[in-house]
């Protein structure tokens, strides 16, 4: 599972997961870099998972965020530019389906063809598929 650093998502009860059940990916946004993607080959090619679930979530802080100007800020405040994207968003849902593109492309994943897109609504506690 890719998913949000969002403390407030709780996968275990939230999928009904116990221990064991799922490797778990989070980073700011849940968006897809390159360390994910390493990652979720090495989990499906030495350690057999099979499917991917893309899990974004409403109120997620990385909605609205201008890449240049958080830029901006870092390089002015450090005199440096960072070398990883920030990937803000402006659409939720098209990130979550730029995600599973991205992973769906990937030569190193085999069960590329296997890969859920899904929206977490923290309010509701609902779950949706986005296609």
């Amino acid at each position: 599972m890719l998913t949000c650093m969002d403390a407030r998502i709780d996968l275990a009860a939230l999928f009904g997961l116990a221990l064991g059940d799922a490797n778990v990916l989070r980073n700011a946004g849940g968006v897809v870099t390159a360390d994910v993607r390493r990652t979720l080959a090495i989990s499906q090619r030495l350690l057999g998972t099979t499917e991917i679930v893309v899990l974004g979530h409403t109120g997620c802080g990385m909605l609205d965020v201008d890449d240049q100007e958080f830029t901006a800020v870092l390089r002015e405040e450090t005199g440096q530019v960072p070398d990883w994207p920030v990937a803000g968003f402006r659409d939720l849902d098209e990130r979550v389906r730029q995600s599973v593109a991205e992973l769906a492309a990937d030569p190193f994943l085999p069960a590329r063809d296997v890969i859920r897109g899904v929206v977490y609504d923290l309010a509701s506690g609902e779950v949706r598929e986005v296609r």
